[in-house]
């Protein structure tokens, strides 16, 4: 079978690595991938939200199946255009992609269905949303109602710190008309958790658990990025814990997106808080988590494209997804200045030689030029590695990163610590 990944980063090279290794492939491209993605598929200059011309390349090629990798081809409606011309594509539809593409729509949802949230307002009106800021306690939750790269969430210490943040997304629009409507909510304390899970629209199976690090700096300081860094499993989250999100938030999510006649098919991510109180849903995301996707992959025994075959023909079963043991923890090494501006072109050394056992490298933003990899994004790299022990891999992770070099390179020094020195629920 000819498969097609779509996308560009870390999650799509880590998806075309896991997927090279079924037996069912007999070509691999991906559009447009990247330096890195290019030594193992076939790169197509296409953008991943070039939709007419993706579905052509699917045609022309006999694509037997379509991975999606980002959000935004999928709230664009990639799947409706390729279900519609009757091609295998993974991956929701527009409709579903929806609990992602509105935050608005997520935490409506969630409020009708009892899935459990932070509490929050939605608002349409700047005036209207300054108004009721300033009758919060802070720390106040202030995010862009759309689509912001990871970015559109920021966590507000004062009313002038949300003051500040409505009028950069309302009115200076710093995420274009992601911004046009905002959710204000309120601060969950607790433990961020990521759950990842697929599903046929009625079996819904789970990946092992990820933790991501979003702020920029170590401590969790800083704006937040795209991610920094994940690890899994998570070592203080037993199978009990996994139950109770299961039956609490993620099988309630995809049976009330049916009773509301939506079909979701595909991956379903919780982004989750571990509160006193319980698991509850920061955010909803309708595709693999980046970088979470880096540390998980390594770990699936098994044949990818098989589980994914079984969701996109609604034949999901239990037990489709297994996982060898131990850890893979995944360090983000990024270019100077991420996540504000930066450089690109600047030549990585360091990725010819031999960076221990059981290290991968999963490029985010990079090119090749003249036999050489020059940096291309604000993500770099993904440097990876797995262990027997979290302190094993998260050791090995980062010898091979002080082994790669690259100007301007940065990247937080305290990946999986919170896996080693689990934090107690305040």
């Amino acid at each position: 079978m000819n498969v097609l990944v779509v996308g560009s980063g870390g999650r799509e090279h880590a998806l075309v690595w896991a997927l090279k290794k079924s037996s069912g492939v007999d070509r691999i491209f991906c559009a447009p991938g990247n330096g890195g993605i290019q030594e193992l598929a076939e790169c197509v200059n296409l953008s991943a939200t070039d939709i007419p011309g993706l579905l052509r390349f699917a045609k022309e090629n006999r694509i037997g199946m379509t991975v999606v990798g980002p959000e935004m081809p999928l709230w664009m409606g990639i799947v409706d255009a390729f279900e519609d011309e009757g091609l295998k594509i993974f991956g929701p539809r527009k409709s579903a992609a929806q609990i992602e593409g509105s935050k608005a729509f997520a935490k409506e949802f969630m409020r009708r269905h009892g899935i459990p949230t932070a509490s929050f307002q939605i608002f349409e009106s700047l005036q209207n949303a300054r108004g009721y800021i300033w009758s919060q306690k802070p720390p106040i939750v202030v995010k862009a109602d759309g689509l912001a790269a990871g970015k559109g969430a920021v966590v507000c210490r004062s009313h002038q710190e949300a003051q500040v943040a409505l009028e950069e997304m309302m009115i200076k629009r710093i995420f274009g008309e992601a911004g046009k409507r905002v959710i204000v909510e309120e601060f969950m304390e607790g433990v961020e958790l990521s759950l990842l899970a697929l599903t046929d629209g009625r079996t819904v199976v789970p990946f092992v658990p990820a933790q991501d690090h979003k702020p920029v700096y170590d401590d969790d300081l800083g704006p937040n990025t795209g991610g920094m860094g994940a690890y899994a499993p998570v070592p203080f989250v037993d199978d009990a814990l996994i139950q109770r999100i299961m039956e609490e938030i993620m099988i309630p999510a995809i049976r009330g997106l049916k009773n509301e006649g939506i079909e979701y098919r595909g991956v379903l991510y919780g982004g989750l808080m571990l509160t006193r109180q319980g698991p509850k849903v920061v955010e909803f995301n309708a595709r693999f988590g980046d970088p979470e996707t880096q540390a998980i992959l390594p770990l699936v025994e098994g044949d990818l494209l098989e589980a994914i075959w079984a969701v996109v023909e609604g034949k999901l079963q239990e037990g489709m997804l297994r996982f060898r043991p131990g850890y893979c923890t995944c360090v983000i090494m990024a270019s100077g200045g991420y996540p504000g501006k930066y450089e690109k072109g600047k030549p990585i050394r360091g990725l010819d030689e031999y960076l221990g056992d059981n290290v991968l490298v999963f490029h985010s933003g990079t090119k090749r030029e003249n036999g050489t990899y020059v940096t291309s994004g604000g993500r770099v790299l993904g440097v990876t590695a797995l262990g027997d022990s979290l302190k094993a891999s998260i050791e090995r992770a980062y010898a091979a990163v002080r082994r790669i070099h690259f100007e301007g390179a940065h990247y937080r020094k305290d990946i999986g610590r919170k896996g080693l020195h689990p934090p107690q629920l305040k």
